[in-house]
């Protein structure tokens, strides 16, 4: 077996990685060599692969919804305040369709009552954005910080 020792990969257009002396490719992209969209990587096991696309997250958001505002967020434009526990997150980037997947979680206010977190049925995902509403156990809506939320799905 021949070994080939080099410190940078460069393209005929003048793109580059580096390669570091502890053995990784330094790179601001990667992209599949088959199919550009799609880059497999070997699980956790060793035997089994994964798709890297399919198992990033696409946005995430920490909101306050006392004080309302986003603390912190990944690939959400804005946010808006529909009214109590109502609220609009709006994608930076939108999701190819309708079908991706979120989960949240909620704080607990001074109240009694844990705060819990729901998709808005009466306004539906759209690939823009998408509701959620935040209320009590009883199910009386109200603010909540903070709210997490996460999406995972395709990028349009």
């Amino acid at each position: 077996m021949s070994t080939i020792k080099v410190d940078t990969l460069q393209t005929r257009a003048g793109s580059t990685a580096a390669v570091t002396g502890a053995g990784f490719v330094a790179t601001d992209q990667i992209r599949g060599n088959t199919s550009a969209a799609s880059v497999t990587v070997v699980a956790e096991g060793g035997s089994n692969t994964t798709n890297l696309q399919q198992g990033l997250l696409k946005a995430w958001s920490n909101l306050d919804g006392s004080s309302f505002g986003l603390n912190d967020s990944f690939n959400l434009g804005s946010a808006t305040d529909d009214g109590s526990g109502d609220y609009g997150l709006n994608f930076t980037n939108n999701m190819a369709n309708t079908n991706y997947s979120g989960g949240g979680l909620g704080g607990h206010d001074s109240g009694s009552y844990t705060r819990i977190q729901t998709v808005d049925h009466d306004h539906g995902l759209t690939t823009a954005q998408f509701q959620i509403n935040t209320q009590d156990t009883n199910g009386n809506a109200g603010d909540m910080e903070p709210t997490l939320t996460v999406v995972a799905g395709d990028l349009a």
